[in-house]
């Protein structure tokens, strides 16, 4: 049965979900894919724990398997149904669909399911994982690694511009806390300034000759938060900054050289890290090295992976999200094809 991926992410963009809020998207999955024929399956995801910024409210969470009853699958098209805030709902035009998550991600979900059933009816043994927190921490496909399903190949979905990923950059989270003794600002000398200490510290790191991997590219870093400090005529006792660098290769080396600019100025927390993946080239499709991580890192049980995805991540997480109706459709070929491929 033919599937028109443009209506299903119409429909889809309609249901606001962002991260932690996912379960209206999750059961209207769950329903649409059971009446197509899918055996479906409701992988539970634990809520985030009390007090969590933008959880309030959430109901349950949980990932969305649809497989062929009793078939175990060679290949498994998998993405993320929730999106970042704020949820804004679709508009289009003749070549664009707008909304929150036309591109990131459920746009790309719709054209995954559109090549899943046209490899269904061809006899392929595919299925369909589409999980919760992405945007966050991926813990649905924490949850999902727990519970593979024996499948060879895993096809994640994420905004590529139809290119195939050759890598996907890792990320390593780094928080920097200073500590000071408070004291009046007209006698400096008789405190110590966190945010002297801390503003030291980051001015080194940012000279730091970061990792670059031929063909890959360069590691990068942003500080991305900074906070400290009591009034302008205190000096601060405290200071922090939240940091994070795109990893191009393991993190050892950066993770050193950090501690070493930092030299005993602040204490020093790697609190995430995801790692760099590398991928392989398969047919002709055009390929990419993606900037950004993925889930990929996180669902290490569901085969090898590879990474393709219409649309431009330049737009998504932006209040102009889009993805090119043109280009959704050529998804559900490419996917296809490379689902023929890999199981030639």
């Amino acid at each position: 049965m033919a599937i028109d991926p443009l209506a299903l992410t119409r429909q889809l963009v309609e249901i606001p979900s962002t991260t932690y809020h996912e379960h209206d998207a999750g059961v209207f999955l769950h329903e649409w894919l059971e009446q197509h024929g899918w055996a479906v399956e409701r992988m539970p995801v634990p809520k985030p724990e009390q007090g969590t910024p933008g959880a309030e409210g959430g109901g349950e969470r949980f990932n969305v398997y649809a497989s062929q009853a009793g078939v175990t699958p060679e290949i498994v098209f998998s993405t993320h149904f929730d999106t970042v805030p704020p949820y804004f709902g679709l508009r289009e035009d003749d070549a664009y669909l707008y909304g929150r998550g036309t591109c990131d991600a459920k746009g790309i979900l719709a054209a995954q399911v559109a090549a899943a059933e046209r490899l269904r009816a061809e006899g392929a043994k595919v299925a369909l994982l589409f999980v919760v927190g992405e945007e966050r921490d991926s813990a649905g496909a924490k949850v999902a690694n727990l519970h593979a399903k024996g499948s060879r190949f895993l096809i994640n979905g994420e905004p590529t511009d139809n290119r195939l990923a050759l890598a996907s950059k890792g990320c390593l989270r780094v928080e920097l806390f200073a500590e000071g003794r408070m004291a009046h600002s007209a006698y400096p000398e008789l405190g110590e300034s966190a945010i002297d200490k801390l503003i030291g510290a980051l001015g080194d790191i940012a000279r730091l000759p970061l990792p670059v991997v031929e063909g890959i590219g360069e590691s990068t870093l942003n500080v991305g938060l900074i906070s400290g400090g009591r009034a302008p005529n205190v000096i601060a006792d405290q200071a922090e900054a939240h940091l994070l660098v795109r990893l191009v290769g393991p993190s050892d080396e950066t993770r050193k050289a950090i501690l070493k600019a930092v030299d005993g100025r602040t204490r020093v927390e790697f609190s995430l890290e995801l790692p760099f993946v590398q991928m392989r080239q398969v047919g002709s499709l055009p390929t990419m090295v993606a900037k950004f991580t993925t889930d990929i890192p996180s669902l290490t049980a569901w085969g090898e992976p590879f990474l393709l995805g219409p649309g431009s991540i330049h737009v998504a997480h932006t209040p102009d999200e889009r993805i090119a109706k043109q280009e959704l459709l050529e998804a559900v070929e490419m996917y296809v094809q490379l689902a023929r491929d890999l199981v030639a």
